[in-house]
């Protein structure tokens, strides 16, 4: 984490226009703009999905790994180009591909999301992400992602 910088939970809600329940990075560990960024998502029994997936075995739907990578990927891409968002500036996931799922999540997991920058043109901003709990990978897949435009 030598080049790059940390970011508590209220630097994160500045960079990102989510908010409960759908805020879903609790913490960046490192950040180095232009190249990677490394968050953490702490899943606890009473997010709000739980209770109906499954209310017998709780598992964290795999739509909303990849939206808690979508997030960490969004924070990089702010991040690199400078910007905060307001009602002007946003990014939004506009693709995704390769999505893999290697195991469930659980409440008590804590995810560690990654992403990589892997290429940005014409205004699409390309990732390859990551999530692990306990060092073991539980889902991974390319994402893109993109400014509004607004005139």
């Amino acid at each position: 984490m030598t080049e790059g910088f940390a970011m508590d939970i209220n630097a994160v809600m500045a960079q990102l226009p989510h908010r409960y329940p759908f805020l879903l990075v609790d913490r960046v560990t490192e950040c180095v703009p232009g190249k990677r960024i490394r968050a953490i998502k702490n899943v606890t029994v009473n997010e709000p999905f739980f209770a109906g997936h499954f209310p017998y075995r709780p598992v964290m739907p795999g739509v909303m790994i990849l939206e808690a990578l979508a997030q960490a990927a969004g924070i990089l891409a702010f991040k690199t180009a400078g910007v905060v968002p307001d009602e002007k500036t946003r990014f939004y996931f506009v693709g995704i591909d390769r999505a893999r799922f290697r195991r469930p999540v659980e409440p008590g997991d804590q995810l560690v999301l990654k992403a990589t920058l892997e290429r940005a043109i014409r205004g699409i901003w390309k990732f390859s992400t990551i999530a692990e709990v306990d060092g073991e990978e539980v889902a991974s897949a390319t994402m893109m992602v993109a400014p509004e435009v607004k005139e």
